[in-house]
C-alpha cells in the first residue's frame, strides 16, 4: 500500500501547539508521510519568529510561505490572504499531498483551504462548528467548513452544527479538542524549571494573560487592553506573564503598551512574544488564573482546574466549563471577575471541573481517519430532515 502524504498547515504559534502531537503521530504512523506547510506569523520578528520553535522540536518545514504584511489594518489582512493564495498554490502544487490538515479559523488558514479546494486536495478541518461571535474568525471558520471535505470537531454539539451547515454526517467526527492531548502526553515543567527557562523568577502567585484584538464586535483594542492592565494593578501581589497578541489587525497597537507595562515593573511582569506550548501549559498549570480572551482559556485551561477570566465578546458563543468567568471589557468588571476567580466562588469544595472538550485522545482518532477514510473531493450537500419537503 502506498503511503498517504498528509500535509499539515500552521500559521500561528497557537495552532502549532495544538497540532504538535498530531504531527508527531503522523510522522510515526505506518502508511502516512508528514509534509509541513508553515506560513503567517511564524516568520514575523514582531511575533517571535516561531518557525524556529517548530524546527527546534525536530520537524522539517517542507514549504515556507511568507504572507504577513507589516500592517495593522483590515486591508493588510485582506492582502495577506491574497498573498497566501498565491504562495500556497505553488507550495501545494509542489507537495502534491493526498490530504491537507487545517485547524481552526485564522485568515491564513482560509487562504490555504480555498487554495486546496481549487487544487482538488481533500481538506481535513479540525475544530469546525464552534462559535466566537466577536471576531471575524467566526465567519472564517464556517467558510473553511464549506471548503473542506472531512471534519473533526471538539464536541458533539459542534459536530451537529457542521452537519447543519450541510456536511454529510459520515464525513463529520467528534474527536474532542486536539490540544488536550498535551495533558496526557507532554511533560510539564516544575515552577523552578519554568523560571529558569524564562529567565524570570516566579516567586509569587501569578497570572497568565493574553489579550487579542476583537475584530468584529465594538470593542476597541487599546481601551480594552488598558482596562485589563488597570485591573491587574489591583493585585500587586501577583506576578504577570503577559504574552503578545496575535497578528490580527489592531494587534500591533497593543504591543508597545504591553512592553511599556512590563518595562515599568521588571520584577513583577514578564512580556514575551511566545511561550511555546510546553512553557505555556506549564505556566497555566502553576497559575492562579488565566486572564484575557484567548480560546485556550476556554478549551484547555479548565482541565488544569485553573480559573479563566474571559474578557469581552471575542469568544462569545463558545461552550465553556463553569471555571470560565465571563466579564465586560472594563476595569471594574475585570477586577471583580479576577477576585471571583481567586476566591473560586464559582464552585463548591466538592465540585470537580468538567471540561466539555474531551479527554485528550484526539490525535489517535484523527490518525485512524487519515489512514482509512476514502479521500474524495466531490461531496453532496446534506439537507437536514426538517428542511426536506
Amino acid at each position: 500500500m502506498t503511503s498517504r502524504k498528509i500535509a499539515v498547515f500552521t500559521g500561528t504559534r497557537a495552532e502549532y501547539g495544538l497540532l504538535y502531537w498530531l504531527m508527531k503521530d503522523i510522522q510515526a504512523a505506518e502508511g502516512l508521510d508528514l509534509q509541513l506547510l508553515a506560513s503567517g506569523a511564524h516568520f514575523s520578528p514582531e511575533f517571535g519568529f516561531t518557525y524556529q520553535q517548530i524546527e527546534a522540536d525536530g520537524f522539517i518545514i517542507d514549504e515556507k510561505v511568507e504572507t504577513l504584511l507589516s500592517s495593522d489594518s483590515s486591508a493588510g489582512v485582506a492582502k495577506s490572504i491574497g498573498l497566501g493564495v498565491i504562495g500556497f498554490t505553488d507550495a501545494l502544487s509542489r507537495l502534491a499531498p493526498d490530504a491537507l490538515v487545517i485547524l481552526g479559523d485564522r485568515f491564513e488558514a482560509l487562504a490555504a483551504a480555498q487554495t486546496a479546494m481549487i487544487l482538488r486536495i481533500p481538506v481535513f478541518h479540525l475544530h469546525g462548528g464552534e462559535i466566537s461571535e466577536g471576531a471575524y474568525d467566526d465567519a472564517i471558520r464556517h467558510a473553511i467548513t464549506k471548503l473542506s471535505h472531512y471534519h473533526c470537531t471538539s464536541m458533539e454539539a459542534y459536530r451537529q452544527r457542521v452537519i447543519q451547515l450541510g456536511e454529510a454526517p459520515e464525513r463529520v467526527f467528534n474527536v474532542g479538542a486536539l490540544g488536550l492531548d498535551h495533558l496526557n502526553r507532554s511533560q510539564m515543567l516544575s515552577l523552578d524549571a519554568l523560571s529558569t527557562s524564562l529567565n524570570f523568577s516566579l516567586h509569587s502567585p501569578f497570572f497568565v494573560v493574553t489579550y487579542h484584538p476583537v475584530t468584529l464586535a465594538d470593542e476597541e483594542a487599546i481601551a480594552s487592553f488598558q482596562a485589563l492592565l488597570d485591573a491587574l494593578e489591583a493585585f500587586p501581589q501577583h506576578q504577570v506573564i503577559l504574552t503578545y497578541p496575535n497578528a490580527d489587525d489592531g494587534g500591533r497597537q497593543i504591543i508597545p503598551i504591553l512592553e511599556a507595562y512590563a518595562a515599568a515593573q521588571p520584577e513583577r511582569v514578564l512580556a514575551i512574544p511566545s511561550l511555546g506550548q510546553q512553557r505555556y501549559l506549564s505556566a497555566v498549570k502553576h497559575a492562579a488564573a488565566v486572564i484575557g480572551n484567548s480560546s485556550s482559556g476556554i478549551i484547555e485551561v479548565p482541565s488544569f482546574d485553573v480559573p479563566t477570566v474571559n474578557i469581552g465578546a471575542r469568544q462569545q458563543g463558545r461552550v465553556a466549563a463553569k471555571s470560565v468567568i465571563h466579564c465586560s471589557p472594563n476595569t471594574v468588571a475585570i477586577k471583580n471577575s479576577i477576585t471571583h476567580a481567586l476566591n473560586q466562588s464559582y464552585k463548591r469544595d466538592s465540585d470537580v471541573i468538567i471540561n466539555p472538550y474531551g479527554e485528550g485522545n484526539s490525535s489517535e482518532q484523527i490518525i485512524q481517519l487519515l489512514r482509512t477514510l476514502p479521500l474524495h473531493v466531490m461531496k453532496t450537500f446534506y439537507d437536514l430532515p426538517s428542511c426536506v419537503t
